[in-house]
This record gives C-alpha cells, structure tokens and sequence, in this order.
C-alpha cells in the first residue's frame, strides 16, 4: 500500500490536499505567521476570506516556522507553481484519510472488475436454476459485499499505516535478499498463508463462531463469483489477516507483494463460480473451484485456500468426485 499511496501523492493526492487544506488558508496561524510571510510567493492564491479557508483554519497542522520550508522543499523545488497543502504527506490524519478512500476504491475496483468477468465468462448461468440458488442471490450477494467493505477497510488500516510507515519488512532492490529468495518468496507466501487461512477458516467453523461470523457467508450453497466478498466484516478481515502478517514476519518484494495481493483477490473470485471441472492434472494439489464448490455444498472439507495439502494434513479433504457436480441436480441428472 505504500507504493500506491506514494504514486497516488505524486501524481494526484497532493494537488488535491493542496485545495482541500491548502496551506495559505493557515496564514493566520502564529506558528506559521512568520514563515509564510517569507514563502507567500510561492503559495497557490487562496482567498483568506473565503468561508472555506475560514473554516479549515480551525483544523490542527503539523506544521511550524522551523519546518514548513523544509516539509516542501521536494514540492517547491519539482514543482514550477507548487500546491502547497498545510498537511504534509509525512502527517498521520492525511495519510489515514487517503488509504481509507484509495482502500474502499481499489477493492470496488478489484470486486466488480474480477467478478463481473468471472460472472459473464466463466460461471455457468445454469446454476441459477439449483434449487439451493436463493431469489435475487446476485443482488443480496453484491449488497452484502458492499455493505462489508467499509468495515473491512477500517479493521485492515492500522496494517497499512503500519506499512506506509515503513515497520514492514518490504523491501525495493532485486537483489537485496538475493535472486533466489526473490523467486521463492513467492510459493512461501502463498504456503504460508494458505496454511494460516485454513487454520482460521476451520476455527471460523466452530458453532461458537460459525454463528456469528462465517454463516452470513455460507448462506450462499450455490454461490456465484459475486460472493467471493460477501462475508461479515470480521470474517473477510480474519481470513485476511495472514496476507498482512507475512510482510512483518518475512521480507518480500514490494512490486511481488502487490501483485500477490492484487492476485489473491482474484483468486477468491475464480473458487467461488460453482464449477466442478474435475479429472484434470493439478486436482489432488490445487484447491480449485471445485473444492471450494463442495466446501458450500457440504461445509465441513476443504478449508483450504490454494492447495489441497493443509486439507490433507488436517483430515478435511474431499475429492470433487464429477458425481457430486450440483450441476446434475440442475439437469435432473444427479444420482443418489
């Protein structure tokens, strides 16, 4: 999250935190009295006045004489006509502001772009027809995702504030760990949340907890790719959880870890289309949607949420045999 709110400041939050508390508003501030008579040139032209300025002058800023200059000193010197916001980058409320709004944006994002081509290309509309497939099951499923994302975000901000922040072990340079711990970080990511998601997923499945957090998304027996995110705050939070952790635990490379995140999320998309295409190579290794769709059908197997082997471990696999494929009931066709 620090490369996107890095990127995001470059090339269009400052501009925008410049006319929302621009720093000229501030010029009444005594902390600030002497040091903007000094750069009044430089600042944008903001009408003191204005009921605006008025009323933002009341709000708190880090800023002082001693460093309102050197707080700017990259916006004035990359900058011909410099917007100057009275909240540097650097400030915590800023920067808590603008990761809540690029957090709910960019799930919004992933959700209705992923699953909407999940919906049209790959789920097989047949499936609504299942008796188990709920009245209106797409819309409740998108209004339960969308009511959820707002918590979601404000349960997963102190993990990237902590980031932006600079406590992860994100690192830039290729070689900085050497290129072969960068090429295997990427299997010991995902093993390693695998293996926590299913430990969190089964303990979610206690009656103590399934209850209160995990059935709100295993109302969805036949689900579609719009319940991927259709969970209770919580639930979507915990089962996050270990994408985070890894960062402070373990180094990874910060454009490999977007990636990863940006890939995990779609792959939350892809198990929840309800197919069972069995007889393929990787069946036995690869927790697909097939295993997911028999998680829904009968609860109780395949907690996990890229591969089998945690499953295996724990004595909760089941095989998505075809003649389990919910599509036979649809066509009348299954067998007890």
């Amino acid at each position: 999250m620090d490369l996107i709110l890095e990127f995001c400041d470059d090339y269009l939050l400052d501009r925008v935190w410049a006319k929302v508390l621009p720093l000229s508003a501030f010029a009444s501030s005594p902390e600030l009295a002497g040091s903007f008579n000094v750069t009044s040139t430089l600042l944008p032209v903001v009408s003191s006045t204005s009921r605006w300025a008025k009323i933002i002058a009341r709000l708190p800023h880090p800023l002082t004489t001693d460093n309102v200059a050197s707080s700017y000193a990259h916006s004035i010197a990359s900058q011909s006509i410099p917007q100057l916001s009275a909240w540097p980058r650097d400030y915590l409320p800023r920067q808590l502001i603008s990761l809540i709004i690029l957090t709910l944006i960019g799930i919004h994002i992933l959700y209705f772009l992923f699953a909407g081509l999940s919906y049209a290309f790959i789920f097989n509309h047949d499936m609504m027809r299942h008796p188990r497939f709920l009245k209106n099951q797409v819309k409740l499923e998108i209004q339960s995702s969308l009511k959820s994302f707002p918590f979601m975000t404000l349960l997963t901000l102190p993990w990237f504030q902590a980031e932006v922040m600079g406590y992860s072990r994100l690192y830039d340079g290729l070689d900085t760990y050497g290129y072969a711990y960068l090429v295997l970080s990427v299997p010991f990511f995902l093993l390693f949340t695998d293996y926590c998601i299913y430990w969190i997923h089964r303990w979610l499945h206690l009656p103590v907890l399934y209850k209160i957090f995990h059935k709100p998304h295993h109302k969805w027996i036949i689900p579609t790719p719009f319940a991927s995110h259709a969970f209770h705050p919580v639930d979507g939070y915990l089962q996050s959880v270990p994408y985070h952790l890894f960062i402070f635990l373990f180094p990874l490379h910060r454009i490999i870890y977007l990636g990863l995140f940006v890939a995990v999320n779609f792959w939350s998309i892809f198990i929840h289309d309800s197919d069972m295409i069995t007889g393929h190579a990787l069946e036995k290794v690869i927790n697909g949607p097939a295993h997911h769709t028999l998680h829904h059908l009968y609860f109780t197997c395949n907690y996990g949420q890229y591969f089998t082997w945690a499953d295996r471990v724990g004595k909760s696999y089941r095989h998505p045999d075809s003649a389990l494929d919910p599509l036979l009931e649809v066509q009348g066709l299954k067998t007890e």
